[in-house]
């Protein structure tokens, strides 16, 4: 989730700002680059190809709103061409493995899930259908 998104100061913010971390942790892009950045510090380039299907602004973005919320270091080397690594500080690995934890769990239990869609929606249609 962008900042330019929710805003920095906004009364969103300021009434709920715990609702707004588990947002950025949370979404799409922000659940991906957490899990990837476990493994090892990561290049912008390297860490969009790693994470697979997020756009430059979106991974920009997010990794802008990470580094705000205390989870992801940026760091910009002073060399030329210009180098920029990011990794997890404490906090972000804390984050990172809750949800970590939470994916492979929805992995384990794609199954039952599936089952439960499936008998949801037969009986939706039945219910409907009579």
């Amino acid at each position: 989730m962008a900042v330019s998104e929710r805003g920095r100061g906004s009364d969103g913010e300021a009434m709920c700002p715990h609702r707004l971390v588990l947002e950025h942790v949370t979404s799409r892009w922000g659940v991906l680059v957490l899990i990837r950045l476990l493994e090892r510090p990561y290049r912008f380039s390297e860490l969009r190809r790693a994470v697979g299907g997020v756009s430059e602004k979106m991974l920009a973005q997010t990794l802008q709103t990470l580094e705000r919320d205390g989870l992801v270091h940026r760091d910009a080397k002073p060399v030329i061409p210009p180098r920029v690594d990011y990794s997890l500080t404490g906090l972000g690995r804390e984050a990172a493995e809750q949800v970590r934890d939470l994916a492979r769990w929805t992995e384990k239990r794609m199954d039952d899930v599936q089952r439960a869609r499936a008998a949801y929606d037969t009986a939706r249609r039945r219910a409907e259908q009579g």
